[in-house]
């Protein structure tokens, strides 16, 4: 498990999503602030879609623990990129919370300041409105949208 961590924030730093997916059991579940829920399928697209539109991303591991015993684990990594959609600069730090199955993530929770994020991602308009729910669910309609896209080859 701690090996699954480490391989899998390497090869988000590496921008590698094939890898990133291929450390989801084929039923996982994941949830974010931005994308919401996730299952099957879709977390590893989520990746390889986030992997394939980055130009300058960097990820750090900064810690990471796991539990055998009760198969968990959790993580804090930390992403610097330029949010696409603005060009702005963004440095998201994130919890995340893991449980495995059969040596492969089974859910992950990842938790950050949406309201920091949209601040930095969207300028203006996240930090006056970073904190509604009107603006958390039309950012994500449109990350859901764009991964819909991405899953069917549209996008």
């Amino acid at each position: 498990m701690d090996e699954l961590i480490q391989r899998f924030y390497a090869a988000f730093d590496r921008k590698d999503g094939d890898a990133m997916a291929a450390c989801y059991a084929p039923d996982a579940r994941f949830s974010d602030p931005v994308f919401g829920e996730l299952r099957g399928a879709e977390p590893g697209a989520m990746w390889r879609m986030l992997t394939a539109q980055a130009r300058d991303l960097s990820v750090e591991l900064v810690e990471h623990a796991t539990d055998p015993a009760a198969g968990t684990g959790d993580a804090r990594w930390i992403a610097r990129y330029t949010f696409t959609e603005t060009g702005r600069p963004v440095v998201n730090d994130v919890r995340a919370r893991f449980r495995f199955a059969d040596g492969l993530i089974a859910e992950h929770d990842d938790a950050f300041s949406f309201h920091a994020w949209a601040r930095q991602a969207l300028g203006a308009p996240g930090l006056l409105l970073g904190w509604t729910p009107v603006l958390r669910a039309s950012v994500r309609r449109r990350a859901r949208g764009s991964l819909e896209r991405f899953m069917t080859g549209d996008g």
